[in-house]
């Protein structure tokens, strides 16, 4: 299944991987071979923690090659009211707001919690506009939410 992207995110994730497999990938190199340098590596820290940068940096571009193998980039998502891919969303939860980006985790934005549409909760707010209920399980649990706003 495609990972849906706005443009945005697609952009931003193709420089952070030129980022990582071209300046990253030397600066820690460079890291480690300073830390090499500095003798015995079973007790080097500086060694095992530029080894470990290395690591995390090598699974995230894996990471996003991943994503961007199968992507489908969509144009901005449209006000028709109703909850879609890229859609914020506001509902009542026993009387809480609480506020979503329906999208990838990549989609973030400042303020908001996203959910993946695929999620239970995603899931059941697709498609519905405001003032709609929703249901959704989680294990033996049905929560309940009304939807309070719908927007772009």
């Amino acid at each position: 299944m495609a990972t849906t992207l706005s443009h945005a995110a697609h952009d931003r994730l193709v420089a952070e991987l030129e980022d990582l497999t071209t300046r990253g990938r030397v600066e820690v190199a460079q890291k480690i071979e300073a830390a090499r340098a500095l003798g015995d590596l079973s007790e080097n820290g500086d060694y095992h923690a530029a080894k470990d940068a290395q690591g995390h940096m090598e699974l995230r571009i894996r990471q996003i090659e991943a994503l961007l193998r199968d992507v489908a980039v969509v144009d901005e998502v449209e006000d028709t009211g109703a909850v879609a891919v890229g859609s914020i969303v506001t509902i009542d939860f026993d009387g809480d707001e609480e506020h979503y980006l329906v999208g990838n985790p990549e989609e973030r934005r400042e303020g908001y919690t996203t959910i993946s549409p695929e999620s239970p909760l995603g899931a059941a707010l697709l498609g519905k506009g405001v003032g709609g209920g929703v249901e959704w399980r989680v294990g033996d649990n049905i929560f309940t939410a009304k939807v309070i706003n719908v927007g772009v």
